[in-house]
């Protein structure tokens, strides 16, 4: 079933995180004894999923806006049996309140507002816990913003800069920067 996740995002082109990323990522929830996720960027439901088989205990709160890659995680969901574990809200996570507090925050979604899903979700993280964004890289092209022709993608390149430099200003969170996938920033709350 991974693997037919995995093929599907790759012919429809839907990011999933490089097995690279995920691996650390899932040693890190093992290590830690994380029980409950919050992640900003369903897509498919893969790294919900692959969060979720670590251990029977974890419970995974995951919001998407996108109709289409919602219906395609509810089916994943569903044909592995974990809809019990993960729940899935179809929304715009700026504009949705949750009332709930997380062991780990998975940071996953648009990389131009990467800042305001910070501020919006941190005070959900209980204390000790962490807050992990992917996709801090870019495929290589953060270090390069003056050769990219796309007008767009050199503004996103330098907002993910400027979230780079929030997390290493940011005196509540200790954030380490790792260099697995495309670049994961562990922010752990002070």
């Amino acid at each position: 079933m991974i693997e037919e996740m995995e093929r599907y995002a790759k012919e429809y082109r839907i990011p999933i995180m490089v097995s690279d990323g995920i691996e650390y990522m899932l040693n890190y929830i093992k290590e830690h004894n994380v029980k409950k996720i919050l992640e900003i960027g369903t897509a498919i439901g893969y790294s919900a999923i692959r969060m979720a088989l670590v251990s029977e205990d974890i419970y995974v709160t995951t919001i998407e806006r996108d109709q289409d890659r919602y219906n395609e995680a509810i089916k994943n969901i569903t044909k592995m049996h974990l809809e019990d574990r993960i729940k899935v809200l179809l929304v715009d996570a700026l504009d949705v309140e949750i009332n709930d507090t997380f062991d780990l925050i998975f940071i996953d979604a648009a990389k131009s507002q990467y800042t305001k899903f910070f501020n919006k979700f941190s005070p959900l993280l209980k204390k000790g816990g962490t807050i992990i964004t992917d996709n801090l890289d870019f495929h290589g092209l953060r270090e390069n913003i003056d050769q990219i022709q796309s007008r767009n993608l050199r503004q996103m390149m330098r907002k993910l800069n400027s979230y780079i430099e929030f997390l290493k200003d940011n005196e509540e969170f200790d954030t380490t920067f790792v260099n697995v996938g495309d670049g994961l920033g562990i922010s752990i709350k002070k």
